[in-house]
């Protein structure tokens, strides 16, 4: 049990250092009636050595669409987060998720973390949310 809280520490950690950071591309000046466009780029690390291996089991990133993965982490992170601040929360929810559903993370960000939270409800036996299937 101590490993496991131990990995899922390092996993929360990452993503709230590293997981939804933001680096800028630079700029590009298109034509002279144009404004010049930053784009912003997000990545996601789970550093849980049995992630990849369980995703791989899992149906492709296209199989729902990437509304149906923001509306899913915006309940999970809910959930997620209002356990963290929780009193009993048993050190499994060991960060708060930094989380913007209105944001734009893109297709395999949601997926991962969709996803993320499946691996997380199934190897620690938990259920975040009661009608998750």
């Amino acid at each position: 049990m101590k490993k496991c809280v131990f990995l899922i520490l390092v996993i929360m950690v990452a993503i709230r250092t590293v997981g939804f950071s933001q680096t800028k591309k630079g700029t590009e000046n298109l034509k002279n009636d144009t404004i010049s466009v930053d784009s912003v780029e997000y990545c996601l690390i789970i550093i849980d050595p049995g992630f990849d291996t369980w995703l791989a089991a899992k149906p492709s990133k296209n199989f729902y669409s990437n509304n149906y993965y923001v509306q899913k982490n915006r309940f999970y992170f809910d959930e997620w987060n209002l356990r963290y601040t929780s009193e009993n929360s048993n050190g499994l929810y060991d960060n708060y998720i930094d989380y913007n559903p209105d944001a734009d993370y893109g297709i395999d960000i949601n997926y991962r973390l969709y996803y993320y939270f499946k691996y997380f409800e199934e190897t620690n036996h938990v259920k975040l949310l009661p009608f998750s299937r």
